[in-house]
Order: C-alpha cells, then sequence, then structure tokens
C-alpha cells in the first residue's frame, strides 16, 4: 500500500512537471495566433505606407494624400456586382470633392481593359490599376471590393467590404465620410436611383 501511493504520488508529480513545461509553450502558440490576428490595417490604425502609378505613369502616393485631406480608397474591379455600385461611388465623389475629399479607385484588371472601362462610364474620380494585386496585400485584405476612409493625417475611421450593388454599403460610406468632412451627409442610394428612374 505505501509503495502504492509512493507510485501514484511521483507519477503526479511526473505529470504536474511536464505540463509545468508545456504550459508555456501552448502559451507562447495562443499569443502568436493573437499577434496573427490583430491587423495592422483596420479602423483606428494608421494607413500603411502605398505608392502606385495612375493610367498616365505618374506616381501617387496615399500619405502625400492624406496630408491635403481625407481620401476614400477602394479596391475594386469591373465585375457586375462592382459595376453597379461604380455609379455610387462616383456620387460619392461628386457630393464631397468639395469638401475636400479625394476618391482613388484601384481596379484588379488588365490596363487595356480599364482603360476602356474608364471611357465608358465617364469616371472621373483619381484611379490606377493593379492587375497583380499587391494593394489587397498592402491593405490586409481578399475582400473585393473594400473600401478604406482614411481622414486627413492618415489614421483609418471606416472600413466597408464587400458588394452591394442596391447602394446600401455605398450609403453607409458617404455618412461616415459627410461625418468627417462636417457636412450633411448625401443619400447616393436615393440619388442614383432617383437619376437611373429619371432616364428611363
Amino acid at each position: 500500500m505505501i509503495r502504492l501511493l509512493a507510485f501514484a504520488s511521483a507519477l503526479s508529480f511526473v505529470s504536474a512537471a511536464a505540463f509545468a513545461d508545456e504550459a508555456p509553450a501552448a502559451a507562447k502558440a495562443d499569443s502568436k495566433k493573437e499577434a496573427k490576428a490583430v491587423k495592422k490595417v483596420d479602423v483606428g490604425t494608421q494607413a500603411p505606407e502605398f505608392k502606385i502609378q495612375d493610367a498616365a505613369g505618374k506616381e501617387i502616393d496615399l500619405a502625400k494624400l492624406t496630408a491635403k485631406g481625407p481620401v476614400l480608397v477602394r479596391l475594386t474591379c469591373g465585375c457586375s456586382g462592382c459595376d453597379k455600385e461604380l455609379a455610387y461611388f462616383q456620387a460619392i465623389h461628386e457630393a464631397y470633392k468639395d469638401a475636400g475629399l479625394t476618391s482613388l479607385a484601384v481596379f484588379k484588371e488588365p490596363d487595356t481593359k480599364v482603360a476602356t472601362y474608364v471611357k465608358e462610364k465617364k469616371l472621373n474620380m483619381l484611379y490606377a490599376v493593379d492587375s497583380k494585386g499587391e494593394a489587397w496585400n498592402v491593405f490586409e485584405t481578399k475582400t473585393m471590393p473594400a473600401n478604406f476612409l482614411i481622414e486627413k493625417g492618415g489614421k483609418i475611421v471606416y472600413v466597408a467590404e464587400g458588394c452591394d450593388p442596391s447602394g446600401l454599403v455605398a450609403k453607409k460610406v458617404s455618412e461616415k465620410i459627410a461625418k468627417t468632412v462636417k457636412q450633411d451627409a448625401v443619400d447616393v442610394q436615393k440619388k442614383v436611383t432617383d437619376e437611373t428612374q429619371a432616364k428611363k
């Protein structure tokens, strides 16, 4: 009986020691997972360093743009959903450009396709082509489209990801921009819907 108790006591000591050795390793693994889960590009963080060339080969530097005023970066393409949303984001550009907003659309398409698309849509905002999708890596997103509202000075104040051809996402983006530039919000969803119906 004494031997049995001694064996059980020794076994529990070894188990405790083994657990003590594993605990720090498990804690380290958990902290690594948490570190990976924390996004560096998110609301409240400073916008990443981002430079890209426009269609004419001129460099667009996000830091220089945000030094002047707020910037809306839209990572997008010419798919049917993004195409339907474009009208709302053009309306956003028109609504807030006089308040200092710069709208930058980054298309994940070949240059020639975007050039034709821009002419057809009469796009009048700043745009660039990123067929390799490097901008999505910089902004830590895989979503198409993804919108990042950055206030003057470079802090991200709003992120809207995903496509909504009805204009609901654009309406929310418009409301956030209005707060940023301190003016009344323009209901771009209603504006585009009314314009579309008027053309019929």
